[in-house]
């Protein structure tokens, strides 16, 4: 049979990609191995293996396979393509393969494209001052450290959402696959839109095992995958095998024909005539050999295709001969003088397969998505603003508030901002963003459905790692956005918030990586508001989490009131680089602060409120009155308004505290006050009450280094819930003003044996709450109709 010229140069082109691949192989096994002797330009000695091997080979040859047959395709179809790396511990291939293509020396000059180079780069892998054996943020072209398995498949989808020229290709390994994260992760073939929307490729690659086991998808056989994955919607295709001749004949047919179906279905529904319902997606299931292409057996024990290849597959390289000579072998199997010329350079030959400049996925701007980044486009907050009647009036619910400004948010960028949540943005009082958007949704709609549409811009999906995933991918491709989410529930990413706090801190000290809009929470539906779910709905400890990671990346707020939250909102989605959370209830309740008022307090982080306080002019306090939080804030009014029924000579201060961080000092965090600002507002040596939201050991962590943290005394979440009214749940805690105004009588020096018939009174009122909640199911008259007095003093409304 006479081959074609087509044919003639197809099979050249496939001969060039294998030696780009064995190229990228070489580089990664030498990453893990060596530092001296980079192009083995003489027998190795134990003097040029590192001391320490560090590394994972086992998925590294797949990944090198798939990102070679990528720029094939980038190259004769000018696409654009990021490179998501489920198995981020494949790191030595996501570092080869940006050095190979110039993108890596570019930003790290000193990794020189030549013998000296290649040196370096194998000596500074997973070593003391080097680089993690990660795909991390230090990698060119990462945008998924991978460190934590499960997050790939979402970060790509939200990469991709708004982005309709990209293609972001995720590889997933079957060990991933196996995280409840990932599983749920392949619904985001629902949520893509074909018209503004770019595609996802994922790439499932399965070589049959973890860490010491197999995989479940790689024991299920080929037509059990295609029923699987046909079920969620995708269109599998399959390549598999271990020669590796075969094996890029197969992939280049194969991710061709990916690449005609994704195109197809775009041009399809951008002139107008989409597919009806979901597009069934393409999706590559690759199997091929764990350690591909590296030593079949270490000791007699089978290694290739096994989980011993899955991170050092020859560990005493350099104090057993045997073992040094099997990794030069290994290495020289590679052909390092076909591949590199006398300097160490990669052929021209070679470096022609890669793509050129922002095409490299290592150079790409969509994975360094602060190139990409627009301003957002701010509401103008005032029209949103709440007007006071009086102190305290009148009673509204915040995040409704917050969701008329959202709504205008979306109307000004609307191509550059979403809404995430796990099916609770009407829940949270966010309904009005609906009068100009929709919920995303390309599944069937019925004619009964509401708020569903598959141009809408409000991400819901019942699972907060997909939510988080996404705003992530979001985020890091350059766009804005706010995930909104029941408060004991955000924990469920707790994981997802630490590593992408991690990347953030990592970020800050790369001045290539450029800024990106910060991580935004809205935590409602809070501790103290959970009447009818209960105790498995109470827990404020997110913010403890948060409070853990570096100062200069997290911030915690918590508004009183919506003017405060607007402020406060407002100010986040503007930051770039941060995470920012911020706590507000979205029942009715009490308005304390003009727009005006809200401006300069938040600006502040904390101050004195001396309207609600009865202290003299130029004279310390007798006691300090603190709130952090929307029910804190109300009982701490409430005590104070008892504290001035009580004991009208008491001089009381109150202060409430927006910006918890702020408590720390400055040398602890850039938003802490200074210690005269700290001082002046919660003295030296009077007693403190503060009332938190959460719980009460984290003002003692913020505070210790404070000079009053001995007198400050702290009321917050206890552990104490049930479902109950929602006076009773503070007082179950001792939040509640009762206990509050007993407790700044008991600390007050000058009280002491002096009011134990008030403290008596206010035990009283304690049990007389218990009696009354429990027979009528109601909170106390007294409690229910509560309004701060607004004749009394300056507290009536602002001028």
């Amino acid at each position: 049979m006479t081959l074609s010229s087509s044919q003639r140069c197809a099979e050249e082109e496939l001969r060039q990609v294998d030696r780009y691949w064995r190229a990228a192989n070489y580089l990664s096994v030498g990453q893990i191995y060596l530092m001296d002797n980079p192009l083995l330009r003489e027998p190795l000695k134990p003097e040029h293996i590192k001391p320490r091997l560090l590394g994972h080979w086992g998925t590294t040859p797949g990944l090198n396979f798939i990102y070679a047959h990528l720029n094939r395709a980038i190259c004769q179809r000018d696409l654009d393509i990021i490179y998501i790396c489920g198995p981020g511990h494949g790191g030595p291939g996501m570092v080869a393969n940006t050095w190979l293509e110039g993108s890596y020396s570019e930003i790290y000059p000193q990794i020189s494209e030549d013998a000296s180079g290649i040196q370096k780069l194998f000596r500074q892998f997973s070593f003391p001052g080097g680089i993690p054996s990660h795909a991390a943020p230090e990698t060119p072209g990462s945008i998924n450290e991978g460190g934590e398995l499960g997050y790939s498949l979402s970060h790509a989808f939200g990469a991709v959402f708004d982005n309709p020229g990209l293609i972001a290709a995720c590889v997933i390994g079957d060990g991933e696959a196996e995280t409840g994260p990932l599983a749920s992760s392949w619904h985001g073939n629902k949520f893509l839109n074909p018209v503004r929307d770019g595609a996802v490729l994922p790439v499932l690659h399965l070589n049959g095992y973890k860490i010491a086991n197999p995989t479940i998808l790689g024991r299920m056989n080929d037509e059990d995958l295609r029923q699987l994955f046909s079920g969620y919607g995708y269109e599998p295709l399959f390549v598999s095998g271990h020669e590796p001749e075969q094996m890029h004949i197969q992939m280049a047919r194969t991710l061709n024909i990916a690449l005609d179906i994704i195109k197809d279905h775009q041009l399809r529904a951008r002139a107008g005539r989409p597919t009806k319902g979901v597009p069934r997606w393409p999706m590559i299931i690759l199997r091929s050999p764990k350690g591909w292409t590296g030593p079949q057996s270490v000791d007699g024990k089978k290694v290739e295709g096994f989980w011993r290849a899955h991170q050092v597959p020859v560990s005493s390289c350099r104090e057993n001969d045997e073992h040094r000579q099997i990794l030069e072998n290994w290495m020289r199997s590679y052909q390092p003088d076909d591949l590199f010329d006398e300097q160490g350079r990669l052929k021209p030959e070679l470096r022609a397969l890669a793509p050129q400049g922002d095409k490299r996925m290592g150079a790409s701007p969509f994975a360094n998505g602060g190139r990409l980044r627009r301003e957002l486009v701010p509401a103008e907050r005032a029209k949103f603003a709440v007007e006071l009647t009086s102190r305290g009036e009148p009673q509204v619910q915040s995040t409704e508030m917050l969701g008329r400004y959202l709504a205008d948010i979306f109307t000004l960028n609307p191509d550059n901002f979403r809404l995430f949540g796990p099916d609770e943005t009407a829940s949270n009082r966010l309904s009005d963003v609906f009068d100009v958007t929709n919920r995303t949704w390309l599944e069937d709609i019925e004619p009964y459905d509401e708020q569903l549409a598959a141009d809408g811009r409000v991400m819901e999906i019942l699972s907060e790692h997909q939510c988080q995933g996404w705003l992530e991918g979001y985020l890091l491709t350059g766009r804005h956005g706010l995930f909104n989410c029941y408060e004991a529930f955000i924990h469920i990413v707790d994981s997802m918030f630490n590593q992408h706090a991690k990347w953030l801190k990592v970020t800050r000290k790369l001045p290539w990586r450029k800024p990106i809009s910060s991580l935004n929470y809205l935590l409602s539906s809070h501790v103290w508001r959970q009447d009818h779910n209960g105790y498995s709905h109470q827990d404020p400890g997110f913010m403890d989490h948060v409070a853990n990671k570096k100062a200069d990346i997290v911030r915690i707020y918590l508004p009183p009131d919506a003017n405060t939250l607007l402020w406060v909102a407002d100010h986040c989605l503007q930051t770039w680089d941060r995470i920012n959370v911020i706590v507000a209830g979205k029942q009715p309740a009490p308005q304390w602060l003009s727009a005006e008022e809200a401006a300069e307090h938040c600006a502040a982080g904390m101050g004195i409120w001396p309207w609600a306080g009865t202290e003299q002019d130029g004279t310390e306090p007798d006691v300090v009155l603190a709130c952090a939080g929307d029910v804190p804030t109300m009982e701490t009014l409430a005590a104070a308004d008892l504290l001035r029924e009580y004991l009208p000579d008491l001089s009381v201060r109150v202060v409430n505290v927006v910006d918890i961080m702020a408590l720390q000092t400055r040398e602890q965090h850039p938003h802490g006050l200074s210690a005269e600002a700290f001082d002046g507002i919660f003295t030296q040596n009077k007693p403190v009450i503060f009332a938190f939201h959460g719980y009460p050991s984290l003002i003692h962590r913020l505070t210790y280094q404070r000079n009053n943290h001995r007198n400050f005394h702290v009321s917050g979440f206890m552990e104490e819930g049930t479902t109950t009214t929602p006076f009773d749940m503070t007082v179950l805690n001792k939040l509640d003003r009762f206990h509050l105004a007993q407790a700044a009588i008991v600390h007050t020096e000058k009280l002491q044996g002096k009011a134990d018939d008030i403290l008596d009174d206010l035990q009283e009122k304690i049990a007389a709450h218990h009696r009354y909640v429990r027979e009528y199911g109601e909170d106390l008259p007294e409690v229910r109709n509560w309004k701060w007095p607004s004749q009394q003093g300056s507290g009536g409304a602002p001028e």
